[in-house]
């Protein structure tokens, strides 16, 4: 062990000494809970930059601010542990686009996602009823719904009447629920679009759960943007918990676990295959082997945009939507995404695109502007889905290529390289299997079979996505642990 790990251990007595391992929004929400019980806490970040999937880099060109994973935050501005923190106190400001989302079709128009539900409503036409009864109910009582969903599939639920209207049609292939639901295609396009942000094919079992989360979302919360990208809110957490007295160090990976005292409480804010790599003998062969056999979901393929101008879309509508879903109708995306379970690149890919200097000028110098977009590819894909995904912006979008200045490129490699724990490119934390889903990675939720190492990243229960909730119910595990 090192002089400074020595150094550590004088300095925190043992009972009250805890290691985070990664700091992006698990990782700082589990170092805040342990602080404020009272522990002596130290983030160590492999990184220069803290955040994980939450930071804002500069990828193209001076001035021009780029988010390296999440732009949107829904389930961010929803969740229970954020909201019960003074984040606006620490420099947070959330950007509420008119619209939450576009979906431009070919015909020139776009189907649009309103934040209010009236609107939304009257937007949709004769499926808007449909979509009230569906939304409505789960939009009222959202603190609720994301605090039982958030956290293990297996609990026993504060509110068992609203996780079954939850769940059970969550349970259903989204294709097959947006047909059921909806009598128009443009509806059926609208809510495939959102389902398939879980990466799923839209004929698997828990495809519409995404859908149907994040459709609450939109009239319970919105889909906003982080003034300044999604590094002010890492920057939020990361300042809350330097006020409770903990430490951060920045290009620090860990790569051994022995390398600190055996007393020392852990919290691993990375993947399975991470644990498995750097826990030596700690950790007993049946648990290694749950580890091994964890499986990585889809990948991402991400494009990042310095732009001259705003992107030309034939709809104008989709200027008002912070979010906008390329891929037309239900058949088109259903294909997209089936074809990446199938392991193919798609030929005409489902496309995730933001533009946020619609709404926050400071992002890029003025007049000009920034744009991200991403797919689905099968993990550990090499093929360059480059001229793939500028198609299908140009599609709706005719001249997009005259207004880029830059790009920056992230397969799902590169992404890897910019963040260990995303494995292959997965930005999920791992396949959305239902066992996987139920068990992530184990039934033993987040302790491991050693009592001083919890795992609290994206690949737990409460799954992927920043709203520290996986953070958040890991160290009360360990808190309650340690209190035995």
């Amino acid at each position: 062990m090192s002089d400074t790990s020595l150094l550590r251990e004088r300095e925190h007595p043992h009972c009250c000494h805890s290691v985070i391992i990664g700091s992006g929004p698990n990782g700082l929400s589990a170092a805040i809970v342990l602080a404020e019980a009272g522990y002596g806490v130290e983030i160590y970040e492999a990184q220069p930059t803290i955040g994980g999937g939450a930071r804002t880099l500069p990828l193209t060109l001076p001035g021009f601010h780029h988010d390296f994973g999440s732009a949107v935050h829904a389930l961010a501005i929803g969740s229970p542990f954020f909201s019960s923190l003074p984040l606006q106190q620490h420099g947070l400001e959330w950007v509420h686009p008119p619209a939450p989302l576009a979906h431009p079709l070919d015909d020139g128009t776009a189907v649009m996602l309103e934040h209010n539900l009236d609107d939304a409503v009257h937007a949709l036409g004769s499926d808007g009823q449909k979509w009230r009864s569906i939304f409505g109910p789960l939009a009222e009582v959202w603190p609720q719904l994301a605090a039982e969903v958030l956290q293990p599939v297996i609990h026993r639920p504060q509110h068992p009447l609203l996780l079954a209207r939850f769940g059970i049609p969550a349970m259903i292939p989204a294709g097959r629920f947006a047909r059921f639901s909806f009598k128009n295609a443009r509806t059926r396009a609208l809510f495939a679009g959102i389902a398939a942000h879980s990466f799923l094919p839209l004929d698997a079992p828990l495809s519409s759960s995404g859908g149907i989360l994040l459709g609450a979302a939109a009239h319970a919360v919105g889909w906003p943007m982080a003034r300044g990208g999604a590094q002010s809110i890492t920057n939020a957490l990361a300042s809350i918990l330097k006020d409770l007295g903990g430490h951060i160090h920045i290009s620090s990976p860990v790569t051994l676990l022995d390398d600190f005292s055996r007393d020392t409480l852990f919290l691993c804010d990375i993947s399975p295959r991470q644990l498995l790599s750097i826990s030596g003998h700690r950790l007993d062969e049946n648990f290694r082997q749950r580890l091994a056999r964890f499986k990585p979901g889809p990948a991402a393929f991400k494009l990042d945009y310095a732009l001259s101008a705003p992107i030309p879309w034939k709809a104008s509508e989709c200027l008002r939507g912070g979010t906008v879903h390329l891929g037309g109708t239900l058949g088109e995306i259903a294909e997209s995404e089936r074809a990446v379970a199938d392991g193919k690149p798609p030929e005409r890919p489902f496309v995730l695109l933001t533009q946020p200097t619609l709404f926050d000028k400071t992002r890029a110098p003025e007049g000009k502007h920034i744009a991200w977009a991403y797919c689905h590819v099968p993990n550990g894909s090499t093929f360059d889905m480059t001229d793939r995904i500028e198609a299908q912006i140009e599609r709706f979008a005719p001249g997009f290529r005259d207004c880029v200045l830059a790009r920056h490129v992230s397969s799902p490699a590169v992404l890897e390289s910019m963040n260990a724990n995303l494995i292959g490119g997965d930005i999920s934390g791992g396949a959305m299997t239902l066992r996987q889903t139920i068990f992530r990675p184990t039934s033993a939720g987040y302790a491991t079979s050693n009592p001083n190492i919890f795992l609290c990243s994206a690949s737990t229960p409460g799954l992927g996505g920043v709203h520290g909730m996986c953070g958040y119910h890991a160290a009360r595990a360990a808190l309650k642990s340690f209190k035995q």
